[in-house]
């Protein structure tokens, strides 16, 4: 778990990361830090408008593949610029964006039985992916609750459903399910104070 000064430090390093690509097309270096920033975690970084609360973007690494600071760095300008859903943020839109970041644990894999599947995900601790063959869908532990979805049921579904599988993909055996858990730093406001949620 990180404590509140380093998820301070990787949302500010996110939205500076962000400024400097779309001011002067720079990717920043990872800059000092403590040494648990630097072991290799998975993170998502998730933009959202202010006050209205609409996504803007929303791209990361599910998987523990880099350090934590170069995933959020890397992270950050993917879900301003990359994301295929959102036209690229602009320079003056930053100021009404709130930059969310969420260090994912190691995605685990769900091997139990398909009826018991939904014993084993606890709604707004776990964030899921699906796979199956080629497709694969993840959603974060808030999708949820935004989502208004109250059931592991409704969850599964709806992560079949971002894979492009249909919603019963669960169900069958050949369908890989994995949980995760998230640490969630944002903003309260475009760049004010951040908390932990």
């Amino acid at each position: 778990m990180l404590n509140i000064e380093q998820g301070t430090f990787l949302v500010r390093l996110a939205r500076n990361a962000i400024e400097k690509y779309l001011e002067e097309n720079i990717i920043i270096g990872a800059p000092q830090c403590d040494e648990e920033l630097k072991k290799k975690r998975g993170v998502f970084c998730t933009l959202k408008t202010y006050p209205l609360n609409v996504l803007r973007g929303c791209i990361g690494f599910p998987y523990p593949v880099k350090p934590l600071v170069d995933a959020t760095i890397e992270a950050a300008i993917s879900s301003a610029v990359n994301d295929p859903r959102f036209r690229p943020v602009e320079k003056d839109e930053l100021k009404s964006i709130v930059v969310e970041l969420t260090v994912l644990t190691e995605p685990e894999l769900l091997d139990v039985p398909r009826d018991e599947l939904p014993k084993h995900i606890e709604i707004g601790r776990h964030g899921l992916i699906v796979e199956r063959g080629y497709a694969s869908g993840l959603l974060l532990p808030q999708v949820p609750e935004e989502a208004g979805w109250k059931t592991a049921e409704e969850f599964l579904a709806g992560t079949c459903w971002k894979a492009g599988l249909d919603e019963s993909a669960w169900k069958d055996e050949k369908t890989r399910v994995y949980r995760f858990e998230g640490q969630i730093f944002k903003e309260t406001k475009p760049n004010g104070e951040v908390i932990e949620e």
